[in-house]
């Protein structure tokens, strides 16, 4: 490793790391450099209301406002040939809008951690039509999807995925150094409630300051949209709503279209909208009438 400009920097070695904890460029992570877009191209209670589907079903005149970021139809995905096969997704249909925080709620394998990586440009559908904006995800090649997630996406994952060698500052800065208009890594990080931690390493911050710092490595590149896959689920009930504070003060200040996965039903509540996944399939879209604060949620 060397320094540049007051920042550790990682040449072959730092990016090996990452990818090797964002679990392989499959995209079950790819949640260092290669979920950041550094990869072959680039070096309230549950709510009351009825259940709503379609996707765009229930829309007030104040979404047809708002721009679809994401718009998915017929979306399948299928893992293995011949007769060993795993349908993960079976015709998903799915729109995210512009400034919207959206959870997606099911068990273990109903495909919703799938579901996040095509759209997070991670994997690509079997069948089906993916678009960002005026971006063919379904059939995009490996550079295409690299730039993608550089431009336009930030991550956060269940697990960190930081590199240990490297302050919180630093890890940051990995991800801004290779960003076309990042925001200053002190900022990003002071956002999430670290502006006094930023010199600290990992290991001398606890589970939810290091989530927070993900959050801020995500955030800091200033994405189009926030994927969040499980993001508390190694965490304590306590630090677990902290971490959902900053996940929801970052989409109500930036406005940034936010989609987040999870197993746990109460953080429905501080959704703008919630799709439940059953079975490779979206079988429940409900909106809530108001978003329930991180901080009077319950599990």
């Amino acid at each position: 490793m060397q320094r540049g400009g007051g920042v550790m920097r990682t040449s072959a070695y730092g990016v090996a790391a990452l990818g090797a904890a964002g679990l392989g460029a499959a995209g079950l992570g790819a949640a260092g450099l290669g979920a950041a877009g550094l990869g072959a191209a680039g070096r309230g209670a549950a709510i009351a209301t009825p259940s709503l589907w379609p996707p765009d079903a229930g829309r007030t005149s104040q979404d047809a406002a708002h721009e679809a970021v994401f718009v998915a139809r017929a979306v399948t995905k299928v893992y293995g040939t011949g007769d060993v096969q795993v349908h993960a997704l079976r015709g998903v249909d799915f729109d995210l809008y512009a400034g919207e925080l959206l959870v997606l709620l099911g068990a273990s394998g109903s495909g919703k951690s799938t579901l996040l990586n095509i759209l997070g440009g991670l994997d690509t559908p079997t069948s089906g039509d993916v678009r960002f904006r005026d971006h063919d995800l379904a059939h995009a090649d490996s550079d295409a999807l690299t730039r993608y997630r550089r431009e336009h996406v930030g991550f956060v994952f269940q697990f960190y995925n930081l590199i240990p060698s490297l302050t919180a500052r630093e890890n940051v800065a990995l991800v801004t150094d290779i960003a076309s208009d990042p925001m200053p890594p002190e900022e990003a990080l002071t956002l999430v409630g670290l502006g006094e931690r930023l010199d600290h390493f990992p290991a001398q911050l606890s589970g939810g300051e290091q989530q927070r710092v993900a959050i801020a490595r995500a955030i800091a590149k200033r994405p189009d949209v926030l994927l969040c896959d499980e993001p508390t689920g190694a965490l304590d009930a306590e630090t677990g709503r902290l971490v959902l504070e900053v996940i929801e003060q970052v989409n109500r200040e930036l406005g940034t279209a936010t989609a987040l996965i999870t197993h746990n039903a109460p953080i429905a509540a501080m959704a703008d909208r919630v799709l439940r996944m059953t079975s490779g399939r979206i079988t429940e879209s409900v909106r809530n009438e108001r978003r329930a604060l991180p901080r009077d949620i319950t599990w």
